[in-house]
């Protein structure tokens, strides 16, 4: 059974490439979308012609922006939007289904922007989105995924020391972030499985990045310690170019 998370870059333009054959072809038992850039009714308009999905949605107050959505084969048991702070859930940031043994959070996590101009929202958001992870984890396992907009080890980016404290995404108060999640028990699934591969999720559209692989990896899957045992696999699908983020996922 696949869980895949995907950033598509605007749910319009992605189903208007090779995204229903790209779906086919992966085959996921749930589907988690980020950037949807739609609003409720234009994510449903867009994906009409997908059949044998349950489809979910939370879209961001401002038009055109951010946004997340859900297809899942199994209906969940439940499904809520944001973490229950206000400034927090007016940007479609958050959505999380209940199944029976775990709860799936589908995130897009802000980007500190350019000229680091959001990173102090950046911080509080990291602080109180693991507060909301905690929470749920204290009922069930939580599988966390999505665009979670930070680089975690030189590794996870083409060129590190060029980035490093200087760019969106790869500032150590970011990685202080996502060092607190992993402290707090969750497992980054890709280095579980392979603790020294080069693989990324994210390429700029400038210079011929993706061509170059000069990339980032900022798209995971993070695991309740206490369900990795059910975690068959994890896998980066690069050969998948309807965005400029390709899919990322695990296997039960």
């Amino acid at each position: 059974m696949k869980l895949i998370s995907w950033n598509v870059n605007g749910i319009r333009a992605v189903v208007k490439k090779e995204f229903a054959a790209s779906l086919e072809e992966m085959n996921p038992e749930v589907l988690c979308l980020q950037e949807t850039k739609a609003q409720d009714d234009q994510v449903v308009e867009a994906l009409q012609d997908i059949s044998g999905y349950y489809m979910y949605t939370n879209s961001a107050i401002k038009k055109g922006y951010s946004g997340t959505a859900i297809l899942a084969k199994t209906k969940p048991l439940n499904v809520t939007t944001g973490i229950g702070i206000p400034k927090h859930d007016q940007e479609g940031r958050v959505l999380t289904a209940e199944f029976k043994d775990y709860f799936l959070v589908n995130t897009y996590v802000p980007n500190s922007q350019n000229g680091l101009k959001r990173l102090p929202y950046r911080q509080q958001w990291d602080h109180d989105m693991l507060a909301y992870l905690k929470e749920l984890e204290a009922k069930k396992p939580v599988l966390w995924c999505g665009d979670l907009n930070v680089a975690h080890k030189p590794l996870d980016l083409k060129n590190d020391k060029a980035n490093y404290n200087k760019t969106a995404g790869y500032t150590q108060q970011e990685i202080n972030g996502m060092d607190n999640y992993h402290k707090s028990g969750f497992v980054d699934s890709f280095r579980h499985f392979y603790p020294e591969k080069e693989k990324y999720s994210w390429w700029s559209y400038r210079m011929n990045a993706r061509e170059k692989n000069v990339g980032w990896r900022i798209d995971y899957f993070l695991i309740s310690a206490q369900f990795m045992s059910k975690i068959k696999h994890a896998f980066i699908l690069n050969e998948i170019y309807d965005s400029d983020h390709c899919p990322v996922g695990v296997e039960l």
